[in-house]
């Protein structure tokens, strides 16, 4: 008997265990806000074959500020178009930028929070490939003020020149975010001015090589040719010259 009740426990324990489920949320208590909250910027290099689309997602917050620098680098194969058409789309699938260009930037102001979509696409270029510089990111200037406001209503005893060099801080920051921003946009610049600069080099010097050659051989074709033109044959009945 005892051990037919052991059994039933032990079935009832199993059936509930299956049917309770997998945990879908590991932080139900923690909301969007505290799990992705944060100022992110990324700074890399894709290289985009003919006809190639590319497409990259990343998180933003409502009232906050998101930024997208590009630059064409390099462009390979026959056709040279440096034409790069970009389209950010909002969580919503809304279109908040769009750019047909080299080179451009896309700025605004989050509406929307969640992941928003960057493509990029060389349909251009049917038959070359191209390498873009990216550099995009948000950053919370509105976290930092209401940070800085509970900071004040929790700290009302602290004197004015702590809450002074706080504020200096925080306004120094965001120069300094603003300058990296600035200084990678004109890395880009250097970076395809140096590409450039090496494409027509090497194309200086392979146009350079052919000329040397179709002279050589023009040359060498003239000589034949006057060769050939002064070259007679004697007649049998001539006699032969002294």
């Amino acid at each position: 008997m005892l051990q037919k009740g052991f059994y039933l426990v032990w079935l009832l324990l199993l059936f509930g265990l299956s049917n309770s489920g997998a945990l879908k949320d590991p932080h139900p208590e923690l909301s969007d806000q505290d799990l992705f909250w944060g100022a992110d910027q990324y700074d890399f290099s894709i290289m985009l074959r003919a006809g190639d689309l590319q497409c990259y997602w990343h998180f933003a917050h409502f009232g906050e500020h998101f930024y997208l620098n590009f630059m064409v680098q390099l462009v390979t194969g026959v056709a040279l178009d440096r034409h790069l058409s970009v389209i950010v789309n909002a969580p919503s699938g809304l279109i908040v930028g769009k750019v047909d260009d080299a080179s451009g930037q896309i700025a605004f102001s989050v509406k929307e929070t969640g992941f928003y979509q960057m493509c990029f696409s060389n349909f251009h270029n049917r038959f070359g490939s191209m390498q873009v510089s990216l550099n995009f990111g948000v950053y919370y200037e509105g976290q930092k003020e209401e940070e800085k406001k509970k900071k004040e209503e929790d700290m009302k005893q602290i004197n004015s020149t702590l809450s002074f060099i706080e504020e200096s801080s925080s306004r120094l920051q965001r120069f300094v975010f603003h300058m990296w921003r600035h200084y990678n946009y004109e890395r880009m610049r250097r970076g395809t001015d140096f590409y450039l600069l090496q494409s027509n080099s090497t194309y200086v010097n392979i146009w350079s090589a052919v000329q040397s050659l179709l002279i050589i051989t023009a040359g060498y074709l003239q000589l034949y040719c006057l060769k050939r033109l002064f070259n007679t044959k004697p007649a049998d009945g001539d006699k032969p010259r002294c």
